[in-house]
C-alpha cells in the first residue's frame, strides 16, 4: 500500500480503547468521547478480562465491546478487527485526546496523503513539577526517531495496519515495534495539538525513578532484550 492509495479524504474514524480493571475512570473516558459518537464515529473497548465494573460501566457508553485475551498490544488488534472505520485510533484509557480530534487527524491525512499513519504531542497530568518537562522530552524524542508511544493516540489508515498485521503481539513495546514498522513506508504526522496523559504511573513510582526505568528499557529493547524479559523488568 503506497501514500498515493490514500489520496481521496478519509471518512470514517474508529476509536480503539483497552481496558483491564479500569472501573475508575472508564466512564469519564468515554462521556469525553460522546461527542465523537454523535458525529457518527465508532468507539470500541476492548477488555482484557477485568475483574472490577469496567464492562457493565463501558458498555452503554461505547458501540462496540469485545472481550480478548490479556495484553495491550493483542487486545487492540482485536479491536481493529472488529472496526468498521477506515482510520483507527489508538486511545489509553486514561489518555484525553485534544478538542476536535477527528477533524485534527482527517483534515492533516486529506492534506498530506504522503502520511498513512501519525501521532499527537502529549502533556502529561499531575502534581510533580518534572511531569511537564518529561512530556515535551518524550514529543521531542518523537519527531527526532519518528517513532510514538501509546500515550501519544497513535492513529493509521486501517488497511496500512492490517497489511503490517497490527501491533507486534509482545508484552511491552509494541508501539514502539509498530511505530517502526510504520515507519518504512511513511514518516508519522507529528500533530502539534496534546493529548494529555495521566502521570498517575509516575507519581506512584516517582518520576526519577520512572523515568530510568523507561529510557533503560527502550535501550534494551534496541539492544535486543527479549520483550518477555523486559516485561518482567516493568513490573
Amino acid at each position: 500500500m503506497s501514500p498515493a492509495d490514500h489520496d481521496s479524504a478519509p471518512s470514517t474514524l474508529s476509536v480503539i480503547i483497552p481496558t483491564l480493571n479500569e472501573a475508575a475512570i472508564i466512564e469519564a473516558c468515554l462521556r469525553r468521547l460522546a461527542s465523537l459518537r454523535a458525529r457518527g464515529f465508532e468507539v470500541i473497548v476492548v477488555d482484557g478480562g477485568s475483574v472490577d465494573d469496567t464492562v457493565g460501566l463501558a458498555r452503554p457508553l461505547c458501540d462496540v465491546l469485545v472481550r480478548s485475551v490479556r495484553g495491550r498490544a493483542m487486545q487492540m488488534n482485536a479491536g481493529a478487527r472488529a472496526a468498521s472505520g477506515n482510520v483507527l485510533l489508538f486511545l489509553h484509557a486514561d489518555t484525553e485526546l485534544p478538542a476536535d480530534a477527528h477533524s485534527l487527524i482527517l483534515d492533516a491525512l486529506r492534506r498530506d496523503p504522503s502520511h498513512l499513519w501519525g501521532r499527537f504531542d502529549v502533556r502529561i497530568s499531575g502534581r510533580a513539577r518534572l511531569l511537564g518537562l518529561v512530556g515535551k522530552m518524550i514529543c521531542i524524542r518523537s519527531r527526532l526517531t519518528g517513532v510514538a508511544t501509546g500515550d501519544q493516540a497513535i492513529f493509521c489508515y486501517r488497511d496500512v495496519f492490517m497489511l503490517e498485521n497490527g501491533f507486534p503481539e509482545i508484552p511491552v513495546m509494541e508501539d514502539v515495534a509498530l511505530s517502526k514498522q510504520l515507519r518504512r513506508r511513511s514518516l508519522p504526522l507529528c500533530l502539534d495539538a496534546q493529548a494529555i496523559t495521566s502521570g498517575r504511573r509516575w507519581e506512584t513510582h516517582g518520576v526519577i525513578r520512572t523515568i530510568v526505568l523507561m529510557w533503560w528499557l527502550r535501550l534494551a529493547y534496541v539492544i535486543g532484550v527479549p520483550p518477555a524479559t523486559l516485561s518482567r523488568w516493568y513490573r
